[in-house]
């Protein structure tokens, strides 16, 4: 995973229910995710910092926008979708330095905007963005340079230099730089869709049953023990009390995070073909989810 305070029902589940599984933190997002899931799918990894993983928990749009380019391009993807982890939208703010003379989402149209990595969560909501205000031509010119930055801290030293004008990542990771001012909040933009969803580069692989049962107690032990959650957040996870208390209001995981409904999938797709990041070739419901969960919430 790599946004910290969604990954308190997996300690949990290993704290409380005996979850098997080495958790790997991946701070430079989605992306880096999908990278290592490929390398374990192939002989060769394209860099030396992308460990194989088996599962990874990430966000819906950069899994299926990855997948959806796999169709495309006419490959085999080299994962598959298995299970919803957070229904509940993720709330991405748009930031930049704290000191730079932007006023508003308005003048970012044709600026440079700082991703953790080409295929990211951070790169396809900017262009999510971008849709919403009409900034998508149809003669192919992009609406802004994107420029991969890495990590968290490597976004933010780039708004305050020059190498990028603004980026996108999630409100409460995003908020105490806004309180001590060293970004400033231009915005926010909700995904129109579930937040996390699970990706298996193997989906027949057992594991994944005792993954989900035990994965499902911690969410119910999340769920009924909000005080331990919280101190958790705020005690390991470099959050303060209070917006780990503001957080959990919000959030909703999965009651049974295993198999996904194919509405989602198919209202995912819809949004990212409109916005410029998948074409009409990005394949159908089959060949994105593994695992089908018919009564998932939409």
């Amino acid at each position: 995973m790599n946004i910290e305070h969604f990954s308190t029902p997996l300690h949990f589940a290993q704290k409380h229910f005996g979850l098997d599984a080495e958790l790997l933190p991946y701070p430079t997002g989605t992306g880096a995710m999908i990278a290592s899931l490929k390398a374990a799918s192939s002989s060769t990894s394209s860099s030396s910092s992308e460990q194989p993983i088996d599962v990874a928990i990430g966000l819906t749009e950069g899994f299926i926008a990855d997948i959806g380019k796999s169709n495309s391009a006419g490959k085999d993807p080299a994962f598959k979708l298995v299970g919803m982890y957070v229904e509940t939208p993720l709330c991405w703010a748009i930031s930049t330095g704290g000191k730079r003379e932007i006023g508003g989402l308005g003048e970012l149209k044709g600026k440079k905007v700082g991703v953790s990595r080409i295929g990211s969560g951070s790169y396809v909501m900017s262009f999510v963005l971008a849709d919403q205000h009409g900034w998508l031509s149809s003669d192919a010119k992009t609406p802004f340079e994107v420029v991969p930055l890495g990590d968290f801290k490597a976004l933010r030293g780039g708004v305050n230099g020059n190498e990028a004008d603004f980026f996108m990542w999630e409100h409460f990771t995003s908020k105490r730089y806004f309180d001590n001012g060293e970004l400033k909040r231009l915005g926010e933009l909700y995904t129109p869709w579930p937040s996390w969803m699970i990706a298996a580069r193997d989906p027949t692989d057992k594991r994944l049953e005792d993954l989900a049962e035990k994965l499902n107690k911690g969410i119910v032990w999340f769920n009924e023990h909000r005080d331990e959650s919280v101190k958790y957040i705020y005690e390991n996870l470099d959050y303060s009390k209070e917006d780990a208390e503001e957080w959990i209001k919000g959030v909703k995981f999965a009651e049974n995070v295993r198999g996904v409904n194919p509405t989602v999938v198919e209202d995912t797709v819809g949004v990212l073909r409109k916005a410029g990041v998948l074409d009409e070739k990005s394949g159908s419901v089959e060949s994105i989810v593994a695992i089908k969960n018919q009564s998932r919430g939409s």
